[in-house]
């Protein structure tokens, strides 16, 4: 668990979260990640709050939301909001994922059907590559 009063460098932040340093500074710069303090010598100390909202954001973008989702989604907890409205988004985004599923499962069929059309052999004649000609 971690303290309240613990602040992490960069790149104690990176290895705590297993986030880039390189996207750690990219969320601070689109604003997804407030800047953190910094000491004299102009290093990164990022506060326990800061820790926990990297973490928010690092497991969002692993579920596959986008960073204008993972925004809304921030706003939505800092500010006033339901569970309803969470759950909206979410179920926006199961929709999306949804169709992604399908749109991949159509192209392993397609890639399934050439592959199963392909001889194989040394002759430079293929009906995979043949039917990439093929208007369907």
């Amino acid at each position: 668990m971690m303290k309240e009063d613990k602040t992490l460098s960069i790149g104690g932040l990176s290895k705590l979260t297993g986030c880039n340093i390189e996207t750690i500074r990219y969320y601070e710069k689109i604003a997804l990640l407030p800047a953190p303090l910094r000491t004299q010598g102009g290093h990164r100390l990022y506060s326990n709050s800061l820790q926990k909202r990297l973490i928010f954001i690092c497991k969002a973008r692993g579920l596959g939301f986008t960073l204008e989702e993972v925004r809304n989604l921030l706003e939505l907890i800092n500010g006033d909001y339901s569970c309803d409205e969470v759950k909206h988004l979410v179920l926006e985004h199961l929709n999306v994922v949804k169709t992604k599923i399908d749109e991949l499962a159509r192209l392993q069929s397609s890639l399934e059907l050439m592959a199963s059309q392909c001889a194989g052999g040394d002759l430079p004649d293929c009906a995979a590559i043949d039917s990439l000609f093929e208007k369907e």
